[in-house]
């Protein structure tokens, strides 16, 4: 029998597994490497688990409204699944963004029908000014639903409930090695809490960005990774409260340029168009999967979004087409 989804949150979710064969021949590497393609959520991105989990959690509570205005800030991506489902749903939306997000991603947002206000991108190289700022936006909506997804549990509960379980039944539960990064935290604790349950000796890595991909005062529009925030050397009251800093094993840093060849890639090599936060975690994921260590074991790859929100930022401008097996390595 076909099933007739009636609404775009039908089918949020059981994205796929894919064994990257090829790419994993090519390296030699010694574990068993997955991509959790988070891409083909109905929005594009791993967001949309988060978005359905607050609204409807918002819904249920009556914390939000029939024809209510949705708010917060938003590195894109949940901004984008927040305002296509409040479409559907009949609320409005205004989103509070950096002005170095990717053109495509304020175009996605904009087409939803969302209100977007950039902010300088150099006032986040301090972390107090995120406090700052979630102040100016309840202020400026006093009336409006914040949905906090830094803080909000119905963010890593999204994860505990569908993202953990999926890896678990797909794998039969032969999952050693979880890699994925840190946005606002909910991914990795939900996702780590659910696996953890069923295996207590899961490793979870992080892919955190380099010193070179971060916003300084002297350099405040550097080549970042989108969606990928440092999480060591960082105040534990500067992390975002749904991220549980107990969850990972290891965090290995990178820069925006790793992130970029990994991605290339996989274009490359698998046919793939992923996003930068992708790439960087699939490259994080590589350096795990050549230690003797991790030989036969099974790494699965959380990859968040689709590549083709990143064109106008220049992910795959240097990607070239190879055929011969000689594909940009991640180092």
């Amino acid at each position: 029998m076909t099933t007739i989804a009636t609404s775009i949150t039908d089918l949020i979710g059981h994205t796929p597994l894919l064994e990257l064969q090829k790419y994993s021949t090519n390296r030699g590497l010694r574990a068993r490497l997955l991509a959790k393609l988070e891409y083909l959520n109905p929005l594009g991105s791993v967001k949309d688990r988060t978005a359905w989990s607050i609204i409807r959690q918002a819904e249920e509570s009556g914390a939000l409204q029939p024809g209510g205005t949705i708010v917060d800030v938003t590195s894109g991506n949940t901004g984008i699944s927040l305002a296509a489902i409040a479409a559907r749903h009949g609320y409005r939306t205004k989103f509070y963004l950096s002005d170095n997000i990717s053109p495509d991603k304020i175009t996605l947002l904009q087409a939803f029908g969302a209100d977007v206000v950039t902010v300088p991108n150099v006032n986040f190289a301090d972390p107090p000014f995120l406090a700052t700022l979630v102040e100016r936006i309840r202020t400026e909506n006093p009336d409006a639903y914040f949905t906090d997804q830094l803080a909000n549990p119905a963010n890593p509960q999204a994860h505990y409930s569908t993202t953990g379980p999926e890896i678990w039944a797909d794998t039969d539960g032969q999952v050693d090695i979880l890699v994925t990064g840190v946005g606002t935290g909910g991914t990795v604790t939900g996702t780590a809490k659910y696996l953890r349950e069923h295996n207590p000796d899961l490793q979870v890595v992080l892919a955190e960005p380099g010193l070179g991909s971060l916003p300084t005062e002297e350099n405040p529009y550097p080549h970042e990774i989108d969606g990928v925030h440092k999480v060591t050397e960082v105040e534990t009251e500067y992390l975002p409260d749904n991220f549980d800093p107990a969850a990972p094993t290891e965090v290995i840093a990178l820069e925006t340029a790793d992130a970029r060849t990994a991605a290339q890639a996989l274009a490359a090599e698998e046919g793939l168009l992923i996003g930068t936060s992708a790439g960087a975690i699939t490259w994080v994921a590589t350096q795990l999967a050549q230690r003797p260590e991790n030989a036969g074991k099974t790494i699965v790859a959380v990859l968040p979004d689709s590549g083709e929100r990143y064109l106008a930022a220049g992910t795959f401008a240097t990607a070239s087409a190879q055929t011969d097996g000689r594909v940009p390595q991640p180092a």
